[in-house]
């Protein structure tokens, strides 16, 4: 096991590796954000971490995106590509995809398609 010096990250990438991600991808979608950042050459400022469960289930494969806090719904390889490419490298959201942001608490965008889900 690595021990990451952490110093300039500017993105931690969170991705689920939890039962219902894996069915859908998650390893796919693991393997290809981080083959786009090696091939981008962002590998100084972007970590990645495989999660279990988010707690998304039927917004699997999840991806979450901080600083911003951004929680990305049913990724496929090709557009977890595209988070790396558009959201990390040039700073626009993937809308289509997002089921939260963050803004002092987590709000569920007026354009999302996402389920709610149970209240906590």
């Amino acid at each position: 096991m690595a021990t990451w010096n952490l110093q300039g990250t500017k993105h931690h990438v969170l991705i689920c590796n939890g039962g219902s991600c894996m069915r859908k991808g998650g390893e796919e979608v693991t393997q290809a954000i981080r083959d786009e950042i090696d091939q981008l050459q962002l590998h100084a400022d972007v970590h990645t971490t495989r999660t279990r469960c988010n707690g998304r289930c039927e917004d699997a494969c999840v991806v979450i995106v901080y600083p911003e806090g951004v929680w990305y719904r049913t990724i496929d390889e090709h557009v977890a590509r595209d988070i790396v490419r558009k959201h990390i490298r040039d700073g626009d959201m993937l809308c289509d995809y997002v089921t939260y942001t963050y803004d002092e608490s987590f709000k569920m965008p007026k354009y999302s398609q996402a389920t709610r889900g149970k209240e906590k």
